[in-house]
């Protein structure tokens, strides 16, 4: 019975265009795609196939495939080439949709709520929705924007928008080390309300 309970609390944040919905998921298996008979139906987004991808439940965890799909499921920026269990906080792309995995199983820690965005001023928040709103544009594959398409969108200089992305990733305590921070950047900006669906479309 605890196995229930768990997989009970997982489910998707899917970002239409309208705003966020939560779909819970329920085991053993649940379908996304454009058809009416899908789990998820994603009937605005042009992009994603009939019958897309499926997440289906082993116990309490979930795990995510392509079913064949025109346009491929993303997760995590890396293309499905096969079945791929899903973290908390995973992020899904089919077609132009993005969705949020939110699950309970294998978690480390407590994680009753997301993180507060840190304090931005008006020029970082600025930055982030350049960055973020390529998100939203409906091309597949699609990347956060660059330093320099950034400064081309709030006419500044590419240095200017480069020390703000540099003081942006230390509020967000993002790794250093890391080779993509401003896809981390963008997915954290999003996941922690600091740019919303709205502010992009």
């Amino acid at each position: 019975m605890a196995d229930d309970g768990d997989r009970a609390t997982s489910f998707l944040e899917v970002w239409r265009p309208g705003g966020v919905e939560v779909v819970l998921l329920s085991p053993p298996a649940v379908t996304v795609g454009r058809g009416e008979g899908n789990g998820v139906v994603l009937d605005h987004d042009g992009q994603v196939s009939s019958l897309h991808a499926v997440l289906q439940a082993y116990g309490p965890s979930w795990a995510i495939r392509d079913l064949g799909s025109t346009n491929g499921t993303i997760v995590g920026g890396e293309r499905l080439i096969a079945e791929r269990a899903l973290r908390h906080g995973d992020v899904i792309h089919v077609g132009a949709t993005r969705m949020v995995f939110r699950g309970s199983a294998g978690r480390a820690a407590p994680t009753t709520a997301p993180r507060r965005a840190p304090e931005l001023t008006r020029r970082e928040h600025d930055v982030l929705v350049a960055l973020c709103r390529p998100l939203f544009s409906g091309a597949v594959f699609t990347e956060p924007a660059t330093a320099r398409d950034i400064a081309a969108a709030l006419v500044v200089s590419e240095a200017a928008v480069k020390q703000h992305l540099l003081r942006l990733y230390d509020k967000f305590e993002l790794d250093p080390a890391s080779t993509r921070r401003r896809v981390e950047l963008a997915n954290a900006a999003l996941e922690r309300g600091a740019v919303t669906p709205g502010e992009l479309t």
